[in-house]
């Protein structure tokens, strides 16, 4: 079998569309050329992940393999599993980025990147607000441009994006009924058109009760019996976003754009993700839902960008010296056979 051919920046994650997401979303505002691979984690490797087992070299098939074989000069990853990938691919030479805590010493990485909510702190370790995703002013152009229809909708156009309870977050019907009843009052006084994305979180329950509490009155999406997913384009062309509470991913992305934000009913969020509620809240990107809907100057989070730019150097400072030793060898090889 020959090895994979080399790449520059190789990003890994399990296929998870919120691993997947982030780890895409550094390497894309890299602005540089990079390969996906997408892992398929092995018992009893994937159980221990990222912690080493014997045989780990094994832990996620032939395919895998080939990677370790020929590494790429820069792997990113995002979630436990590609922890463990970003982890041996170190161990073969290449330099290892990860994203989302591997609840391991840090010092197995070179540089780990983590919510400031987790708060761990490190030498190598870039602290963001929230989560890495991949919205910027280009994307909300593109998002535009791609869902022209919601441009007809009166201003002021406010999206709901629903996610759904959790243990850390645990708002109910109740609470959804009185957000849903506030949203339409807005309306009522300020005009405007009321949108609304489930996630694939939202409980059933949830999703029939947003039909039923805003029926003709809202362009409610909660699946694909609605037709095909119009979250990014609710999300580009929001005038305000209202948020709940229990999602880091929603909070973010909601961050990123340049509309007003509301987080419906924090006090039902506790521990490291109502650190960043509150961080947003206090840093003005957010305010707790309520009758006031005024607007106020707010700057967009735009913490991909930014983690970028830090690593920026150091990537670019990766790929030249692989570049050099590349260079170096091939002289070597092609004076042995002179």
């Amino acid at each position: 079998m020959n090895p994979a051919p080399a790449t520059d920046v190789l990003v890994l994650h399990d296929g998870a569309a919120g691993n997947r997401r982030q780890a895409l979303a550094l390497a894309e505002a890299w602005g540089l050329p990079f390969d996906e691979h997408v892992l398929t984690p092995r018992a009893p490797w994937r159980w221990a992940a990222p912690r080493l087992l014997p045989g780990a070299d094994r832990a996620f098939g032939p395919a895998f393999a080939e990677r370790l074989a020929n590494p790429p000069a820069v792997a990113v990853g995002c979630g436990r599993q590609a922890a463990l990938a970003t982890r041996l691919l170190r161990s073969h030479g290449a330099k290892a980025v990860q994203v989302l805590h591997p609840r391991l010493p840090t010092r197995h990485w070179d540089h780990v990147v983590l919510p400031a909510h987790d708060g761990v702190v490190g030498g190598n370790v870039l602290i963001l607000n929230g989560s890495l995703n991949p919205i910027d002013d280009a994307w909300l152009e593109r998002e535009r441009a791609a869902h022209p229809h919601f441009a007809a909708l009166p201003s002021p156009r406010v999206a709901l994006l629903v996610g759904g309870p959790t243990e850390a977050s645990d708002w109910d019907a109740k609470t959804l009924d009185s957000t849903c009843e506030l949203l339409l009052r807005w309306r009522e006084r300020d005009g405007g058109a009321l949108l609304v994305a489930c996630s694939r979180r939202t409980p059933r329950a949830t999703r029939r009760q947003l039909k039923r509490a805003l029926g003709e009155r809202a362009i409610v999406w909660t699946s694909e019996a609605d037709g095909s997913n119009p979250y990014a384009g609710m999300l580009a062309w929001a005038d305000r976003v209202v948020v709940t509470p229990d999602s880091a991913n929603l909070i973010s992305e909601a961050a990123a754009t340049g509309a007003l934000m509301w987080i419906a009913h924090p006090r039902y969020t506790r521990g490291r993700l109502r650190g960043l509620i509150d961080t947003a809240i206090r840093d003005g990107r957010a305010r707790a839902l309520g009758p006031d809907a005024g607007a106020w100057p707010i700057t967009p989070w735009r913490e991909s960008a930014r983690i970028a730019e830090v690593l920026r150097p150091w990537v670019i400072e990766t790929l030249a010296a692989r570049a050099q030793r590349e260079s170096a060898a091939s002289a070597l090889e092609s004076a042995a056979t002179r």
